[in-house]
Formats: C-alpha cells, structure tokens, sequence
C-alpha cells in the first residue's frame, strides 16, 4: 500500500511535467492567455505533486520520540501549500484576463498544434485523476485527493480553454481570456474545498460522521451500560479516538479489559488505520444510559 502512494505520486509528478513544457511552448507560440494560464496551472501542479510524492514518502513513516502521533498531518500541511499555491495563480489569471479585455489585447494566433496541446492535455489529466483518486480513498490520503483535484481541475479548465481556442479561430479572440477568467473561477472553488479540508485537519476539528459512527458502535454494544467525552481527530490517514465508557460495577478487570477489546476491534473495522484509547469506569445509579443512535 506504501509502494502504491508512491507509485502514483511519482507518476503524477512525470504527467505533471509533459504537461507543463507542452502547454508553455503552445502558449508562447500563440500568444493565448488561456493556454498561458493552463501552463502555470500545471506548472504549479508540478510544484504540488513534488510536494505530494515527498509528502506521502514522509507520512507513513512510524511514530517516534519527537513525533508520538506520527507524522500524517504532513499530508494535510501539503495540501494546505497546494491550496496557497493554487490561489497565487488565480490572481495571476484574474489580473492578466482583466488587463487583455480593458486594453483589447487579445488577439491570439490559433493553429492546430494548441488544439492538440489542450486535447492531449485533457486525456492525461482524466486518467490521472482517476488514479489518483482511486489510491486516496483506498489509504485515506488527503495529500493524494488534493493531487486528484489538482488534475481534474486541469480537465476543466482545459475544457474552457478549448472553448476559448475555438471562438478565437473564429475571429472572436478575446474569448480567451474570458476561457482564462473561467479557469480562475473553477480552481478557486476547488481550491476553498480542499483549503477548508487542510485547514479542518490542521486545527483538529472533530469529524462530525466518524464521531456518529464510533457514538453508533458504541450504542450497540450491549456489555457498555452508558458513554461520554467521544473525541475523535485525525492525522493524514491516520484517525485518534478517546472514549469514556461505562460498565456494571463489579466486574473483574479482565472481564473490563475484554469489553474494551471488543469495542476497539469494532471501531477499527469500521474505521482503518484508527488508533483507540478507551478509559473504563464502573456504572453509577444516577448516570443515565445514552440513548441508541437510530440508524
């Protein structure tokens, strides 16, 4: 599974640089914003899918003296760069688009090498987001979703950029920058998606569906009379959960210590890759039992 987090950044990280030096001959050679702006686009690409691939080499590295909870929160720094660096281009793609259209400088020479540029462009991005998105929801990798979005921008933005080419062969050349504008529009969206995501992680915001799924295991645990002060957070992959439950009084430790075995191998059947403290305590008269979560 390491192997493979590899593999597919590193091939990205090839993919991304085709893709950079053969939309940046093609926008010099026509002048094109649109594909001027797809350059930096994947120019930029390139940027995060080395910081990816040495992202993902770093994060399933073992917990150690100065690091006890891992290293997987590297995956969500990374990310969060990825986001910082995608927002440095739309306000380059913005103010150059802008500039073109209030000068009227927007003539472009189209040919059909930029055609094939964007097409080509277009293909290699579709699949390397597939990849790359398949991989991240197998080992639970933002680094490799961030990556994903990053091409599938690219796919989009692409689309608009043939748009654009294409009016401008028809002699309305300042379609493309305004296919430029429509690339800044789409990665800022993705952008504040995946920025909201690293950020989240970062600051150690609970996780509202996997706190309903341990609160749900643990309501159908029978041996468990009641439970409180769930904390869930996550790092990279990786996922931190604390729980307080409550047992009938009397029981022997080992007895306890089974219940919270049982507990824990629910919880990480349910959850991968989650590590599990649960802090035991004897049931009281005046506690009342948490309610069952309905499914």
């Amino acid at each position: 599974m390491k192997n493979e987090k590899q593999n597919v950044a590193g091939v990205s990280v090839i993919a991304a640089v085709f893709l950079t030096g053969l939309k940046f001959v093609a926008g010099i050679m026509t002048g094109s914003l649109g594909l001027l702006s797809e350059a930096l686009h994947s120019g930029l690409d390139l940027v995060a899918a080395v910081i990816t691939w040495f992202s993902v080499r770093i994060s399933d590295r073992p917990p150690d003296a100065d690091h006890h909870y891992g290293h997987g929160k590297i995956e969500n720094f990374s990310a969060l760069v990825e986001t910082v660096l995608l927002l440095i281009t739309c306000g380059w793609i913005i103010f150059e688009a802008v500039h073109r259209l209030l000068t009227g400088n927007t003539h472009i020479e189209v040919n059909i090498f930029s055609y094939l540029v964007v097409i080509v462009s277009i293909v290699i991005d579709f699949f390397r987001s597939r990849a790359l998105s398949r991989v991240a929801k197998k080992v639970n990798s933002q680094a490799l979703e961030a990556d994903a979005l990053h091409f599938s921008s690219d796919v989009f933005s692409s689309a608009v950029v043939l748009i654009g080419l294409i009016c401008s062969g028809f002699g309305y050349h300042f379609a493309d920058s305004i296919a430029a504008l429509g690339v800044a529009v789409i990665v800022l969206a993705l952008s504040f998606r995946l920025g909201k995501r690293a950020v989240d992680v970062l600051l150690d915001k609970s996780p509202a569906e996997l706190i309903k799924k341990v609160e749900r295991i643990l309501s159908q645990t029978s041996q468990i009379s009641s439970f409180h002060d769930v904390k869930v957070r996550t790092s990279g992959a990786d996922t931190f959960i604390e729980i307080n439950i409550h047992v009938t009084p009397g029981l022997t430790i080992e007895q306890a210590h089974k219940i919270s075995h049982t507990v824990e191998d629910r919880i990480k059947q349910a959850i991968e890759r989650s590590e599990i403290h649960i802090h035991i305590e004897p049931e009281e008269d005046h506690l009342k039992m948490v309610p069952a979560i309905p499914d």
